[in-house]
């Protein structure tokens, strides 16, 4: 049986659930599978996390060094987002450099934290113009079962609270912790058929119209947006999914996030 008669069979199993109210895994439409958050699991990053959703599974190292600011924020610490897909995660992953799907996930990640003002990067600058903290995000794939992207974006806030600025092993003054401003939490969702659901699974995201992951602040407010996919949204369920996006956000926020 070919690739593509063996999706198509999956899409119609999947969309039939969907009519009944239902998804493969029994959860409701709105419902997250089981997620795990690990902090300081790195004992030689500055700060780090392991974070799960279902049977995804990734590690984000946080590493800070010494470097010049961009020239048009001479006062403000850098970011930098990286993310790699190991190969061991999932057989449709390849050595070799960042593909399209790891950079976008890395900009989606980096965007939610740097949009958000998620760090105060004033705090970051030791000398205006001259040197600041470069603070490294990396997000490593361990296992692939499906939105990575909020595994990445809860893992890369949660080990970025547990940060500390190494200033005294650089001869830069005393350490600090990482200053922290707000939490913000990716969730994405997949339109099948019509009709929205959090956190997608592996086999959801192969057979979705469309994906959507929203990135919101405590506050409410939208820091980062990304949609992929050829299907159209409407605006009836863009404003739907706003409201799905910032509810899990605070629910996520409140029982993972407060008590790092």
């Amino acid at each position: 049986m070919s690739s593509e008669v063996m999706a198509s069979l999956k899409k119609d199993y999947i969309y039939n659930l969907m009519l009944k109210g239902k998804r493969d895994d029994g959860r409701s439409f709105d419902e997250y599978r089981r997620i795990t958050v690990q902090t300081n699991v790195i004992d030689k990053a500055e700060g780090s996390a392991k974070v799960c959703i279902g049977e995804t599974q990734v590690l984000v190292g946080v590493k800070l060094q010494v470097g010049a600011p961009f020239s048009d924020s001479p006062d403000e610490g850098v970011i930098i987002t990286n993310l790699e897909m190991n190969p061991l995660a999932s057989p449709d992953f390849e050595a070799g450099p960042p593909k399209e799907g790891a950079i976008e996930m890395a900009r989606v990640t980096d965007r939610g934290i740097r949009e958000s003002g998620a760090i105060d990067l004033n705090k970051l600058c030791i000398t205006e113009g001259e040197e600041v903290w470069i603070v490294f995000i990396d997000v490593h794939v361990l296992n692939d079962d499906g939105n990575l992207q909020d595994a990445s974006c809860l893992g890369a806030i949660a080990a970025l609270m547990t940060s500390k600025v190494p200033a005294e092993r650089e001869g830069k003054g005393e350490d600090m912790m990482m200053p922290i401003r707000d939490m913000p939490i990716g969730v994405t969702l997949v339109d099948i058929g019509g009709e929205l659901m959090v956190d997608p699974g592996l086999a959801e995201e192969t057979v979705a119209d469309s994906k959507l992951t929203i990135s919101s602040n405590q506050n409410g407010a939208i820091s980062a947006m990304q949609k992929t996919g050829e299907g159209m949204l409407t605006q009836e369920q863009l404003l739907k999914a706003v409201d799905m996006a910032c509810a899990k956000a605070e629910e996520i926020r409140e029982k993972y996030l407060l008590n790092i």
